[in-house]
C-alpha cells in the first residue's frame, strides 16, 4: 500500500529513539498518521514543525497499518514565529484539526479552508476574521453548522443578533425579546460582514466555542477542547485590549 499526497503537518510525537509518529491534514486523504524514520535527526526534525507544508509518501504493507512516510518540505510557514498571536492560531488551528477530525477520511473543501487560512497568518492583519469564519466552517463540516440564515422566531432576515445555544439558529433582536440574555452573541463577522474588530472576532469565538464543547467535544465523549485554542483567546484579548489603549 502506498500513495503520495500533500498537506499540513498537525501533530510531532516521538517514536522509539530516533524515530517520529507525525499526523497530516493531507489534501485527499484527510488526517493521516505515519511513521518518519529518523524524525529525530538535524537533518528533519527542522521540517517537521505544525503547520510546515509536506509532500508526503506513505507506505505499509496493509492499510490498517500506521505505515511509514517519507517527507519533503514544501513551504514553512515559519514567518508566524515573529508573531506571538499568529503563533497561537496557528497551534489552535492544527490542535483542533487533529483534536476534531477522524483519521483517514478526506474533508477536501475544509482542506482547502485550512490551507488559505494558515497562508494569512503573519500576512494579513485581518486574518483573526478569517479564523472565526474557519472554526464556523469546521463546525459545518463535522455536522454542527449554524443556520444564521433567518430569524428562528421570527423568519426575519434583518437585524439578526443573537444565536440560540441549543439550535444554533440566529434570533434576531425583536425576537430574542426578554431571553436576549440566555443567548449567544451573533456578531456581523459571523454573518460575512462587520469591521473586523477584535472585540467583535471575541464575541463570535464565544458562539463558536460553545458549539465546539456542545456538539464536536460531546460527540468525542465530553474529551475537552485543546488547550490551544484558549491560548489563543488569551492572546487575541491582550490585543484587544492594547488595541484600545492607542
Amino acid at each position: 500500500m502506498d500513495w503520495r499526497d500533500q498537506g499540513a503537518l498537525l501533530s510531532v510525537r516521538k517514536h522509539g529513539e530516533t524515530s517520529v509518529i507525525i499526523d497530516v491534514f493531507t489534501s485527499e486523504h484527510g488526517r493521516h498518521a505515519g511513521v518518519v524514520r529518523g524524525g529525530v535527526s538535524r537533518k528533519i526534525a527542522p521540517t517537521l514543525q505544525p503547520g510546515a507544508q509536506l509532500d508526503v509518501t506513505w507506505r505499509a504493507r496493509l492499510e490498517e497499518h500506521i505505515g511509514s512516510y517519507i517527507v519533503e518540505p514544501l513551504r514553512s510557514r515559519a514567518l508566524v514565529l515573529s508573531d506571538r498571536t499568529a503563533l497561537a492560531g496557528l497551534n489552535a488551528i492544527t490542535a483542533l484539526l487533529a483534536y476534531a477530525l477522524p483519521e483517514r477520511e478526506p474533508h477536501p473543501v475544509l482542506y482547502d479552508r485550512t490551507q488559505s487560512m494558515l497562508d494569512l497568518l503573519g500576512v494579513n492583519e485581518a486574518w483573526p476574521t478569517a479564523y472565526l469564519k474557519w472554526e464556523l466552517a469546521l463546525l459545518e463540516e463535522l455536522g454542527f453548522g449554524l443556520d444564521l440564515t433567518e430569524c428562528a422566531v421570527t423568519g426575519a432576515r434583518d437585524d439578526l443578533a443573537y444565536v440560540s445555544p441549543k439550535t444554533g439558529r440566529a434570533v434576531s433582536a425583536e425576537g430574542a425579546g426578554e431571553w436576549a440574555d440566555r443567548l449567544l452573541p451573533l456578531p456581523p463577522e459571523l454573518l460575512g460582514v462587520g469591521d473586523g474588530s477584535l472585540s467583535n472576532v471575541l464575541d463570535g469565538l464565544v458562539t463558536t466555542g460553545h458549539f465546539l464543547t456542545h456538539g464536536i467535544a460531546h460527540a468525542l465523549g465530553d474529551k475537552p477542547l485543546p488547550e490551544a485554542r484558549a491560548r489563543l483567546l488569551d492572546r487575541l484579548r491582550r490585543d484587544a485590549v492594547n488595541a484600545a489603549r492607542l
